[in-house]
């Protein structure tokens, strides 16, 4: 079954493709065929805009962990013979500190619908029972329907389609190493040891998904990653962690 047939999800579709459609027409006399493209970038941007206050929240949120560290080791030193109580003094120390062992997940939770979004108007080759044309529009002659996995199993991949993603995934890669080298993250010491490696791991799992969705997805994946880490360096300069 189709969800986007459902009505609010058949509206939303038609709404986002007819924001790309319009942004496209608007950059096509500067850019020609990079104006698709770059209408998915500008919704990229507006996007990440709108998020700032969450990632905001999110900045605060790593500081108080990372405040908040030293005391964990305390409570897990204390009651370590007693999971229970152990458990019950961690969740009362987050509620007094206003804060939980989930906070900043938010930006990642909020973007998950946008690029769901992406992904069905670049799948859909009829929108609100009309042609969608956007399946017309590439980047530097890839089609910005198609995905790399979905090119190697039908058989169309050609060099352009390699470069293309590869170029797209190695960038996503690189920022997440980058991300990864200079910005230390708050970890929660009474956190299994397999979380803390799944935090690592997480950083490059969005290069992993650039593989499967439409280009138009996974350009937006690329410019919302490079933002972030932006983003989160000046953050990390207003919301420093502790030494």
């Amino acid at each position: 079954m189709d969800l986007f047939t459902l009505p609010p999800l058949a509206f939303l579709l038609d709404l986002t493709t007819r924001a790309l459609l319009a942004l496209t027409d608007t950059f096509a006399p500067l850019t020609g065929g990079l104006a698709a493209a770059l209408a998915v970038i500008a919704v990229t941007l507006v996007v990440r805009l709108a998020l700032i206050p969450v990632g905001i929240s999110q900045a605060r949120a790593e500081q108080t962990r990372a405040r908040l560290a030293p005391r964990l080791r305390l409570l897990q030193e204390r009651w370590r013979k007693n999971p229970e109580r152990l458990q019950r003094e961690t969740m009362q120390l987050y509620r007094d500190e206003n804060t939980s062992p989930t906070a900043g997940c938010l930006p990642l939770l909020a973007q998950a619908p946008i690029v769901g979004l992406l992904y069905a108007v670049f799948l859909h080759p009829t929108v609100g029972r009309h042609a969608n044309t956007l399946l017309t529009h590439d980047l530097l002659g890839v089609p910005l329907g198609r995905s790399l996995i979905g090119a190697l199993t039908t058989g169309t991949t050609d060099a352009t389609t390699l470069v293309v993603f590869a170029s797209l995934v190695l960038v996503i890669a690189g920022v997440a190493e980058l991300t990864r080298r200079l910005l230390r993250p708050a970890t929660d010491p009474s956190a299994p040891t397999w979380m803390t490696g799944m935090v690592g791991v997480l950083q490059f799992s969005t290069a992993v998904v650039a593989l499967f969705v439409p280009l138009a997805a996974a350009l937006y994946l690329t410019v919302t990653t490079v933002w972030t880490l932006g983003q989160r360096l000046v953050l990390r300069r207003r919301y420093p962690l502790p030494a």
